[in-house]
């Protein structure tokens, strides 16, 4: 903070203690300027909680003689102008180069491409190129914010593509929430792209528009928010029912949140053969038979809850081995957890607050995950979607299907060894080097075992 205090009116020692009493540490104080009657002092104050900024400030304009220029703080600063940037691979040094990189030596690779499409790979960033698209509509947990407020997630998700995996993303935020209008305009611009990263759509538009741009399309499309949460959701809980010592298939599951992630979390599931997995909404329990204005859930009733179990969470959660929750904060109560099977494990993912908090649950589950980074076990995305898309544009995939994301699942989850897993290590953290080349390589595989990838070590080969 900037502060400029008046000599005569206001000492440090009252702004160091409002400071301390709205919960901040003061770590460094400088002298910017100096006067006869007042300074501007920049100070370096540490909260454990951002929330406490506006107390801080409160406080402050309280107090006689001290005027707030300027405030900043660390994630702001991370953002200016900005997180990412377009940079050359090569420069150009002189007019041979430039002839070469644009014109007239570009019209030869121009032509090249033009007379074989498939050039576009080898002669231009297409490869190694994904879009991140989002329209602003569900962006973490703050809702519809538009594109614009979007753009700073978007971002992020091209840092980490790039960091995690080598591959360069850029964000596409589009000012329509029309399906028909996204979609033409995603298949517009795909010819630059060798990915499509769906990011923050809402349910259930998210759902025809994906659909429509892998039918439409002959490059990977991929929703993170549905499948790069139910591929490191089945990680984690192919660890914990062996630390359990359950077996998937034979596991009572529950799942809580029937939104685009629970939907794809329990299809997921129900691939890698779990039988008995019940959906519960606001509503209930979704049975078969019912009639359901939503067409996901329509699809969902009917292939899931074999035995009709009807009422609330806390009705079908009886004697349940799993909980997987994608919906809110307190949803999950202790007394729901006493009433699941011996050694419950429990997936509490809604963010940032999850439905039940691992102090809470801990002395009455086996193993407890959630979706934060200050807690053990948190599924993250950031798991996914880096060795997923490097795998998909490594051998050219048409398409990411079941078989891909099942590999990348098991991938993620032999990183950790036998002798490692424990209640609290369940799942490998985000900056674990392995799981991006474990999961590109299982990806890879899948891709051509299943048919749909285009270039085998180096080569290419018919779809």
């Amino acid at each position: 903070m900037r502060l400029e205090m008046h000599k005569e009116r206001v000492t440090f020692g009252q702004i160091a203690t409002a400071i301390g009493e709205g919960g901040g540490d003061i770590v460094a104080v400088d002298v910017s300027q100096a006067s006869g009657t007042t300074t501007i002092r920049d100070i370096t104050v540490q909260m454990s909680d951002s929330s406490h900024t506006d107390t801080i400030v409160a406080k402050l304009n309280a107090l006689e003689g001290v005027k707030i220029i300027n405030i900043s703080d660390q994630t702001f600063l991370m953002h200016l102008g900005g997180k990412i940037e377009v940079q050359a691979k090569m420069p150009i040094k002189n007019r041979d180069d430039l002839s070469r990189v644009y014109t007239p030596g570009v019209a030869r690779v121009c032509t090249a491409i033009h007379e074989d499409k498939s050039k576009v790979y080898s002669l231009t960033i297409k490869r190694n190129t994904v879009a991140v698209v989002s329209d602003g509509t569900a962006v973490l947990g703050l809702g519809n914010i538009g594109p614009e407020a979007a753009m700073p997630v978007m971002e992020g998700k091209a840092m980490l593509f790039k960091q995690m995996a080598g591959v360069d993303a850029f964000p596409i935020c589009l000012d329509t929430q029309d399906t028909e209008e996204i979609i033409r305009t995603v298949k517009a611009i795909a010819p630059a792209f060798g990915g499509i990263n769906l990011e923050d759509i809402s349910s259930p538009r998210c759902f025809e528009i994906e659909q429509r741009l892998i039918a439409e399309l002959d490059i990977p499309v991929f929703h993170d928010d549905q499948h790069g949460t139910a591929v490191v959701l089945l990680a984690g809980l192919l660890n914990a029912v062996k630390v359990a010592g359950k077996r998937l298939q034979d596991c009572k599951v529950v799942v809580c949140g029937i939104g685009a992630a629970g939907i794809a979390c329990s299809k997921m599931l129900l691939a890698a053969g779990v039988t008995n997995l019940i959906g519960v909404d606001r509503a209930g329990a979704l049975v078969r038979g019912e009639t359901y204005g939503n067409a996901a859930w329509a699809w969902y009733a009917e292939h899931t809850n074999p035995h009709r179990l009807t009422g609330r969470l806390s009705d079908v959660i009886e004697g349940a081995d799993v909980f997987i929750g994608l919906s809110g904060p307190k949803v999950l109560s202790v007394n729901d957890i006493k009433k699941m099977a011996a050694d419950p494990i429990v997936f509490a993912m809604a963010n940032p607050t999850p439905e039940i908090t691992p102090e809470e649950a801990e002395p009455y589950v086996r193993v407890m995950a959630t979706g934060r980074s200050d807690y053990p076990n948190q599924i993250n995305n950031v798991l996914c979607f880096p060795g997923m898309f490097r795998g998909a544009l490594d051998c050219r995939a048409a398409r990411i299907n079941e078989e891909m994301k099942l590999a990348a699942a098991q991938a993620i989850a032999s990183v950790v060894k036998e002798d490692e897993l424990s209640e609290h290590y369940i799942i490998p953290s985000v900056f674990n080097a392995a799981v991006v080349e474990r999961v590109r390589e299982a990806v890879i595989r899948a891709a051509v075992e299943s048919g749909v990838a285009r270039r085998v070590r180096g080569h290419r080969q018919e779809e």
